[in-house]
C-alpha cells in the first residue's frame, strides 16, 4: 500500500510542477483550461500567471523534498494542506461562475486524490 500512496504522492507533485512550467513557459495557453473567464487583453496578465507557475513548482517541490526525506507522514501533512489549493480553486471557479467541468473534473478531482493520498499516509506513518 506504500507504493501506492508514494506513487500517487510523486505524481501529484510531478503533475504540479509540470502545471507550473507551462504556466512559466505559455501563461496565456495554460489558463484557457482553469475554468474561469480570460480577463481582458492587459499587457500584464501574463506575469500574474507566471507567479502562479512558481507557485506550483514550488508546491510540487515541496512534496518531492519530503518524498526524498522519507517521512511518510510528513508526505502526507503536506499533501493533506496543499489539497486546500485545488479545492479553494475549485470554489472560486464555482463562485464566478466559470466552467463547473473544470472546477470539479481538474480542481475537486486533483483535490480528492490528494485527500486520499494524505489520509492513510498520515495515519498509517510509523
Amino acid at each position: 500500500m506504500g507504493w501506492l500512496l508514494n506513487g500517487i504522492g510523486l505524481l501529484v507533485a510531478l503533475a504540479i510542477i509540470a502545471i507550473g512550467t507551462g504556466y512559466i513557459a505559455s501563461p496565456t495557453t495554460m489558463v484557457r483550461s482553469f475554468g474561469l473567464p480570460l480577463p481582458g487583453d492587459d499587457p500584464n496578465f501574463p506575469a500574474w500567471l507566471r507567479l502562479k507557475g512558481v507557485r506550483d513548482i514550488v508546491a510540487g517541490l515541496l512534496v518531492l523534498a519530503f518524498m526524498v526525506w522519507g517521512v511518510q507522514r510528513g508526505i502526507g501533512i503536506v499533501l493533506l494542506i496543499e489539497a486546500i489549493i485545488p479545492l479553494g480553486d475549485m470554489l472560486v471557479i464555482l463562485a464566478a461562475k466559470g466552467s463547473a467541468k473544470s472546477a470539479f473534473g481538474i480542481h475537486g478531482l486533483t483535490a480528492a486524490i490528494m485527500i486520499l493520498a494524505a489520509v492513510p499516509m498520515i495515519a498509517g506513518a510509523h
